[in-house]
Parts: C-alpha cells; structure tokens; sequence
C-alpha cells in the first residue's frame, strides 16, 4: 500500500510498504480523505515541539471499514467511519478520572505516533467513531476538527442565550462559533484579519463579521450586542491581541476558553481578570462524545461543513498541498487530501 512519510520539514517521500493486519479488538479502515489541519503545518515547517521525524502524519480523517478484528462489535465492514486519534495510558490521574484526552502520556496519531497518510489504517474500536452514509467523505473528514468545537464549547457551564465572541475565524474558529449557536447561544460575532474568512463565516450563518484590521473591536461589540456585551470568548487565533481583546472587552464574571496555540508567550493583564472576576479556561482536543455530537450536528444540518473546504488534493500531491497553504493562507481553510 501507498504511505506518505514526512522524513524532515518541507519533505515527504511516498513509500510501498505492507498492508497492516487488524489484531483483537482493531478495525482496518481504508482511508479516504485527510484533512490538512494548523498544527500539521507546523510539522510541515519544522516548529511543532512535539513532533520528532520521520512521521507519518494525518489525523482527521474519514474511511470505509475494509475488515475487523476478533472481538469487535461496533461496525462492519462497508460502513462509513473515522477514528479520535489519541494513544493513552489508561493509569495516569488524568486517565483514571475519565480526562483521557489529557493523560500524562499522550500521544497523538500524526505527531507522536504514526497518522492516516497511507491506504490502510488500523485503530482501535474503542477510538473508532461510525458515520451514517448520508454524511460525504469529505464531510467525515471534517468531524474531527469539529469535534475540538464540541468540546471546547462544553468547557463552559452554559451558552444557552449568551452573547459569545469567536477571535479567529479559521476553520477551528468557524466551527467554534457554529457549535457555540448549536449550543443555544443568543448572538455570536466572529473576528479575524481575513475577509476570506469571515465572509465564510456568514456564508455558514454566524450573526456578525468583524475585521479587527479595519474595525473597532470596541466598538463593534457594541454596535452587535448593546449594553449587555458579550459573557462568552472563545480565543481560536493564538495572538496575543486577540486574547487582549477579551480580556479588556468581556463582561465581569465572563469566560475566555483559549484554544489558539500561541506561538509566543502572550502578557495578560491579571489585575483585569482578577478585578472583573474573569475565568480563564484551556481546552485540549476532545472526547468520544464530543465525536458523536460532532457527528449528530453535521448529520442534522445545524453544523455546515461544506464551504470550509478549499481546495481538495490527491495523495500523490501531498506536498503541493502544503505549499498551496503557505501561498495561499489568506484566502484558504481546509484542504483536504483525496485517497480514493
């Protein structure tokens, strides 16, 4: 089969190798679509601190169930499917409390341990996540980074009728703001620096675009949410600029869930969060459940997927997708590898 391995930044070599065998309780996927998310990138340019090469990369993903294991119960083959990509301990504090997706010795398929960039993929049932068929593949390709919005938007206690912020309209963004109206949010605003971006982010039906290049952040916050402001941030653009904004924006006893990785460390003022009694909150992937539900509300229609999708590649051009990117940051979302 087919596998692309990136040896060292900025080069993938494609390599024949055999077709790996489902063990006891593993499932063989045939992949079909991978999407390219920010965090590969960061692997493509040598500046991801957890990533050691060669490695195989890709974690979001969608596949067909080529054959299972002994002992598996969940799906057949035939049936539509993707897989959360974390390899845990199981005995750590994190693990035996049920926060997993935080385990002391976590490793991520694509970074720490070996991705999707091949034919054939074998992951565990219990990771395993089925689709109905109504769902495209390349709408399957899009649940895993949907479900980091799933998940990030749970951090709170409630967005039932409040008025929420997005900075950062990427696709991570994007779906922020999505499941954030999914969840009963009242108004949502989205920023960015991009006009690509937030045109894509009306185009999905997010309330109210605000390019903070050329707009008042201050004042378009008023302009979208009058006296009553926002109580709600989510920090999807890792800039300290935009965490500044909410932080000297939000409402007194607001939260800011940061999900941006944040290339240098940024200066909050503490005094603020202290004196307004602001909650700060981090966010790391997600859970199984947050799959399902990303898997319920693309299937129901409330999360829309298909304009996040720029430009899609096949898996022989794996590399000019990468560079397609970094010419073409400002104006693209998600690429996405085609297998089939």
């Amino acid at each position: 089969m087919r596998q692309a391995v990136m040896t060292q930044p900025g080069h993938i070599e494609f390599n024949e190798v055999a077709a790996p065998v489902p063990g006891p309780g593993e499932i063989l996927l045939r992949v079909k679509k991978i999407g390219v998310c920010g965090s590969d990138i960061h692997v493509w340019h040598g500046q991801h601190p957890f990533t050691p090469y060669p490695v195989v990369q890709g974690h979001e993903f969608s596949a067909v169930v080529e054959a299972v294991g002994e002992g598996v119960t969940k799906v057949t083959p035939g049936m539509r499917a993707t897989a959360a990509p974390q390899q845990v301990c199981g005995v750590c504090n994190p693990c035996t409390r049920g926060d997993y997706h935080i385990c002391d010795e976590l490793k991520v398929r694509g970074f720490q341990a070996p991705g999707c960039a091949q034919d054939l993929f074998v992951v565990s049932e219990e990771r395993l996540v089925a689709f109905p068929d109504s769902l495209t593949f390349e709408q399957g390709a899009l649940i895993e980074p949907a479900s980091v919005a799933a998940h990030s938007t749970h951090r709170v206690k409630t967005l039932e009728g409040k008025n929420v912020v997005v900075l950062g309209a990427g696709t991570i963004g994007n779906l922020v703001a999505q499941a954030a109206r999914c969840r009963g949010a009242k108004k949502v605003m989205i920023t960015d620096l991009s006009d690509f971006r937030l045109q894509k982010a009306l185009d999905v039906g997010i309330d109210v675009a605000c390019n903070v290049g050329s707009q008042n952040f201050a004042e378009t916050v008023k302009q979208t949410f009058g006296d009553e402001g926002f109580d709600v941030a989510f920090e999807a653009a890792g800039v300290e600029a935009s965490l500044d904004d909410a932080v000297q924006n939000i409402q007194k006893g607001g939260d800011i869930v940061v999900l941006g990785v944040f290339g240098d460390r940024p200066r909050i003022d503490m005094s603020i969060v202290g004196d307004r009694e602001l909650s700060l909150i981090g966010t790391l992937m997600y859970q199984q459940n947050d799959y399902e539900q990303a898997v319920e509300w693309i299937s129901s229609g409330a999360m829309i997927t298909e304009p996040l999708v720029t430009k899609h590649f096949p898996f022989a051009e794996y590399e000019a997708a990468y560079r397609f990117i970094e010419k073409q940051a400002d104006s693209t979302l998600k690429v996405v590898i085609d297998l089939d």
